[in-house]
Order: C-alpha cells, then sequence, then structure tokens
C-alpha cells in the first residue's frame, strides 16, 4: 500500500513534514513520553515477547523495546517514518527491530494469534469513523495470542480546549471553532494547516474507549490517564529535568491516574485490555 491509500490527505501532508520523529524528545513531548513509558513497562509481558508496534512511526517506542530484548515489529501507514525507522535499528545492530514496514491498522499483515503484544499508540485517534476503530481493535485482537495484551491510545475529548486555554490558542483567530466542534462530536479537524493545532482525527470521550474494546471482542483491563493533571502545567518541562521534582510529579500522576474524574482532563488515555 502507499501512504495516500490509507491516510486522508491533510494527516498525509501533516506527518509528511517530519516533526514525529522529534515530537516526544522535544520539550513538548517529554511527560507524553515519560508516561506512556512507565505504562508500558509495567503491563507489557517481559522480554523476548512479540510486540507489534501500530502506527509505530519513526519508533519512538518500538526502537528501545528491541535495545531491551523483545522482538518488535513495527507498522505505519507513511513511508517516511518507516524509512526513518529501518535507518534507527540499523544503528543498533544488535537489538534491531524484527522487521519495520508500511501498513494499516485495520488490515495487518500478521498471522492470527501471532503476537504477545499490539501497541496502537496513534491509530485509533486518526480513525474518525467507528467502524474503522473497530476494524482496527479486531485486527488488534486477532493477531493476539491468547492472554495477549492491548496498549491503545486515545487524545481526551477536551485536550484542545485546555490546550486554547494554556498556550492562549483561543485567542486566535479559528481555534475556538476547531475546539467547538471537538466538544460537539470528537471530530478534530484543522483547516489552517497550523502543525501545532494537529491535524484530522478523532477525540474520545474517556468512556467510548472500553467500550469500543468490548464491541471488538477485548476484555478492558485498566482505563489510565497519560499526562493526567499534568498535561498542561506551566513549567511541566523544568519540573522534569530537575531530579527534585520529577518523582514528586510523575508521583502525583500516578496518584489519580486512574481516577475516573479527572480522566477528560488528560491530553492523552492509554486503554489496556487483553483478548478474551
Amino acid at each position: 500500500m502507499h501512504d495516500h491509500e490509507q491516510l486522508d490527505p491533510d494527516t498525509a501532508a501533516h506527518y509528511a513534514l517530519g516533526m514525529e520523529q522529534q515530537r516526544l524528545t522535544a520539550p513538548r513531548g517529554r511527560l507524553e513520553l515519560a508516561r506512556t513509558w512507565e505504562l508500558l513497562t509495567r503491563h507489557l509481558p517481559a522480554p523476548p515477547a512479540v510486540v507489534l508496534d501500530v502506527g509505530g512511526a519513526a519508533g519512538i517506542y518500538s526502537l528501545p523495546l528491541a535495545a531491551r530484548g523483545y522482538q518488535v515489529h513495527l507498522v505505519d501507514p507513511v513511508g517516511l517514518h518507516v524509512e526513518q525507522a529501518r535507518r534507527a535499528s540499523a544503528d543498533q545492530p544488535h537489538r534491531p527491530l524484527a522487521s519495520a514496514t508500511v501498513g494499516d491498522a485495520r488490515q495487518l499483515d500478521r498471522a492470527d494469534a501471532s503476537v504477545d503484544a499490539v501497541l496502537l499508540l496513534g491509530p485509533l485517534y486518526h480513525l474518525t469513523a467507528r467502524p474503522d476503530r473497530l476494524t482496527a481493535l479486531r485486527e488488534a485482537r486477532r493477531v493476539l495470542r491468547p492472554a495477549g495484551v492491548l496498549l491503545a491510545a486515545a487524545i481526551s475529548r477536551f485536550a484542545s480546549t485546555y490546550d486554547g486555554l494554556a498556550r492562549g490558542y483561543l485567542h486566535e483567530p479559528g481555534f475556538e471553532a476547531i475546539v467547538e466542534r471537538d466538544v460537539h462530536d470528537g471530530q478534530h479537524r484543522n483547516p489552517t494547516q497550523r502543525p501545532e493545532w494537529f491535524t484530522t482525527a478523532y477525540f474520545h470521550l474517556p468512556h467510548e474507549l472500553p467500550a469500543e474494546a468490548r464491541a471488538a471482542g477485548l476484555t478492558p483491563q485498566a482505563l489510565l490517564a497519560v499526562e493526567g493533571p499534568g498535561s498542561f502545567l506551566p513549567g511541566v518541562e523544568e519540573q522534569l529535568s530537575d531530579p527534585a521534582h520529577a518523582p514528586r510529579l510523575l508521583a502525583a500522576i500516578r496518584r489519580v491516574e486512574a481516577e475516573p474524574s479527572l480522566l477528560g482532563a488528560s491530553a492523552h488515555l492509554l486503554l489496556v485490555a487483553h483478548r478474551s
């Protein structure tokens, strides 16, 4: 498949900018990265488990997992991301990726019951129609071995509201209309094409993510806030860089990561589910 066969044109143009490779290591992405790593470490089976990283981009999680002894297969719909992942994999020849291929979360080129874990850390919010999300979740279930684990990320319905307030975007022409639609139906569109305002996506209400997993035949185990109350906290980058403050920051987020009344205020949510 080619990129244009799998992605909406605005999404393809957004990722063609090449910014995704550095997004999570830049200051604004560091909390998402740190917390996602914490949750992956907690819920993934031990190496050398087979991990399928669907929508794995340039390998921000796949490559370190491979370095830790996992057998990691990366799939992404963006050819640029796959090439970036392959080049980075070549730089760790003793623990490379098992494979890196262009593909679609809705039609995985994997045998039934062939992997121990599936990561869907991006596809669900770029599949804006519920039937497509269910198809991706069913594909994840199909390739999982019995008792295999799925870790799936979503963007909160209210992320753009908090982002607009924290960063002043609500005072800029065009952003309030984006937020109004996000809150109304979760369908995020960015007609301005400003990269910092993201691209075509679906923003979940917290209860929708486990409901979609159940509809796909999976058994939800936990729904967790990734960044939690730190999502749009001023100065969070400095706190993460401070050895005295970082442990307290992460502990505070961890303490309320599963609190239902706070889930919608987190920029990202992570579902942990198992094959039924």
